[in-house]
């Protein structure tokens, strides 16, 4: 990188304005040193077939990626959001994330010459919120905005929820109570055709020069959002389907729009698979009140299934906690440690390991029965 920066011709105070007005922060500035900005740096604000979009504030090109880059791994290459340096309209470097919201390539693929899952998905960088938008037709669905949590989450992002549709509703008040309890502490918006009350919530909570990313399903409103919040139709829009109702994908790019605000949302195809990727499978944030409980159980590893003393499983049956919401935790949680094991261990020994244990489970029960 030094001999590059070397090259590199500084920019006025002008244009380093521009930049912050993108996002720069000091957090970028350090990885060039004590270089001044250079003339070849910019945000890459939407991603193309075989080409990126970056903008440098003032302007915006049209560039492609050197081969250094184009041979690494999927997740180090270019998303939108990240900031790179230039050169001859190539990017030559993609400075270091502050974070990156991720997910495994849908269908969770293999890759036979190793026989793991499918490579990580980088579908936003260097974001300051994500929305996780949802409407209050057949796309509300509290179990998938459980897992929405737990890949932003685990990507260490804040989120907030959109309940988008609530004119659509017959009670949207009471899909927001629903939401806020499985959305421990999380903001949650709900945003309506009829006023725009929700719409100017939004808009004060995004700041300028602060990034947020829109996931969600197909036809969940993410398209809409954003031209009421722009205050003028930029993105197309589709109808949803009466008999599946389902949305079609009429957003087909990932691009960085900058808000009159300020504020800048990048906008995502509509996620069918919630396919999470390799996080900290001992923290689900997403489940503060199980965990909360769990820390009074009497084995530390306690799976909350079946054994003795597990206050989870005494929480449920008092009611006081939801056993679909503790099916829905077991769920995410033995996913995220199969995909962890998975990064390190072939799918055979994973799957004994996982038998074994299930049948040590088995002759446990047994056990007891024949005790009694």
């Amino acid at each position: 990188m030094k001999s590059t920066q070397n090259n590199m011709q500084t920019i006025s105070q002008g244009n380093t304005t521009h930049l912050n007005r993108l996002g720069w922060s000091p957090f970028f500035q350090d990885q060039l040193g004590n270089e001044d900005i250079a003339s070849g740096i910019a945000r890459v604000i939407g991603v193309r077939r075989n080409s990126l979009v970056v903008s440098q504030g003032a302007s915006e090109m049209l560039v492609t990626v050197s081969g250094s880059i184009t041979n690494t791994r999927e997740a180090a290459y270019p998303a939108v959001g990240d900031w790179v340096l230039l050169q001859d309209s190539f990017i030559i470097t993609v400075l270091a994330r502050q974070n990156a919201l991720v997910r495994k390539e849908s269908g969770r693929k293999k890759h036979k010459e190793n026989d793991r899952l499918g490579q990580d998905q980088v579908i936003a960088a260097n974001l300051d919120r994500v929305f996780i938008v949802c409407g209050l037709d057949r796309d509300f669905n509290l179990r998938r905005i459980e897992r929405y949590l737990t890949l932003v989450y685990n990507c260490g992002i804040s989120p907030e929820i959109i309940l988008t549709k609530a004119d659509l509703h017959q009670n949207p008040g009471e899909c927001l109570d629903e939401v806020e309890t499985v959305a421990c502490g999380v903001p949650v918006y709900l945003v309506s055709a009829r006023d725009d009350e929700g719409v100017l919530a939004l808009k004060s909570s995004l700041p300028a020069g602060e990034t947020a990313a829109l996931i969600g399903s197909s036809g969940a409103g993410k398209s809409t959002l954003i031209n009421r919040l722009y205050g003028k139709d930029i993105q197309t829009t589709g109808s949803v389907s009466e008999n599946l109702g389902k949305g079609k994908h009429t957003t087909t790019n990932r691009d960085l729009i900058i808000l009159p605000t300020g504020g800048m949302l990048i906008d995502n195809p509509g996620i069918r698979e919630v396919a999470l990727a390799a996080g900290d499978a001992n923290s689900l944030s997403a489940f503060p009140d199980i965990e909360k409980v769990a820390r009074s159980c009497r084995y530390l590893d306690c799976t909350h299934t079946h054994e003795p003393g597990c206050q989870v499983l005494i929480a449920v049956s008092n009611g006081e906690l939801n056993d679909e919401r503790l099916k829905s935790y077991q769920k995410i949680r033995d996913e995220l440690r199969y995909i962890s094991d998975r990064e390190v261990k072939s799918a055979a020994r994973v799957e004994r390991e996982r038998w074994k244990g299930v049948a040590q489970k088995i002759k446990t029960i047994n056990k007891k029965k024949y005790h009694r």
